[in-house]
């Protein structure tokens, strides 16, 4: 099942995908795609409804975030190791956490703004888990119970600001426009192996990364069981898993976005985005 967000920015309403790509309206059966609305009951609720019975969405919206009210943005960083690599850094022993604020967060296919000041600004795909229902304390072998669904993020990211301005790493995450989400929120039942997921992100037309989810250091269940161990993780909770190679900090010489630039990132079963590069002004 894929769920959506469509309409204006701020006033989103929940759909569904059907199985010729229509977007179907829930605003019957829910207030949101959002954390209240993804309990394993929950789902298997929006699961027996008949799509051809919802509403049908004409024209041509603009899609929101994938989740509605998300809670805490999680990140991981230096996840891959081919990505690893490429930037010098050492394996890490345990997931590398940092957080985006959701004033970050945009749909998948809005345009991403860079701030005032910026010199570097790159981008990364990354696979987004959802969490469905509370977890504390979970054990890898269970991890992937307490999940919702999967999603696409772009961890934009400002590497002057991330390196050079004195703290941590989200200074250069959590600027406006940062956290591009969507366009769906594929349930785990269609994706029965977050591990084997084939992705890329195009640079104005150009294939800069391409990877999969199997060279993951620390895979979607071994980052779960870890957090849940420091902090609880609530429903609508979404922990961006990390980026594969290819990204402009690792290129010879380093290459970054600029006005006008586009970017298109996709990840197998989880759809596409889209986006435009701007300054702000």
């Amino acid at each position: 099942m894929k769920l959506l967000r469509y309409g204006p920015m701020g006033a989103e309403k929940p759909g569904m995908m059907d199985a010729e790509g229509n977007i179907r309206d829930l605003s019957n059966h829910i207030d949101d795609v959002n954390g209240s609305n993804l309990s394993d009951a929950a789902l298997a609720k929006l699961a027996a409804l008949d799509p051809k019975g919802l509403p049908l969405v004409d024209g041509n919206p603009r899609i929101g975030a994938c989740v509605g009210d998300i809670g805490k943005f999680l990140c991981i960083g230096l996840n891959y190791s081919d990505h690893a690599a490429e930037t010098g850094a050492d394996i890490p022993k345990h997931p590398i956490l940092f957080f985006k604020a959701n004033s970050a967060i945009v749909g998948p296919n809005d345009t991403v703004v860079m701030p005032r000041g910026s010199e570097k600004t790159d981008w990364e795909v990354e696979l987004g888990v959802v969490i469905g229902k509370q977890a504390k304390y979970v054990n890898k072998e269970d991890a992937l119970d307490y999940v919702a669904g999967y999603c696409i993020v772009n961890d934009v990211s400002e590497r002057h600001f991330q390196a050079n301005l004195t703290g941590q790493w989200t200074k250069g995450k959590s600027c406006d426009t940062f956290g591009p989400t969507g366009p769906w929120l594929v349930t785990k039942d269609e994706i029965p192996d977050p591990q084997a997921l084939d992705m890329y992100c195009d640079v104005n037309g150009k294939r800069c990364q391409t990877g999969n989810t199997a060279t993951m250091i620390f895979s979607v269940a071994e980052i779960i069981e870890h957090l849940s161990q420091l902090f609880t993780l609530h429903p609508g909770d979404v922990i961006s898993t990390g980026t594969p190679p290819g990204v402009g900090l690792g290129m010879k010489p380093p290459q970054f976005l600029k006005a006008g630039d586009t970017m298109e990132l996709h990840i197998a079963g989880l759809g596409t985005q889209n986006q435009t590069v701007a300054a702000d002004r």
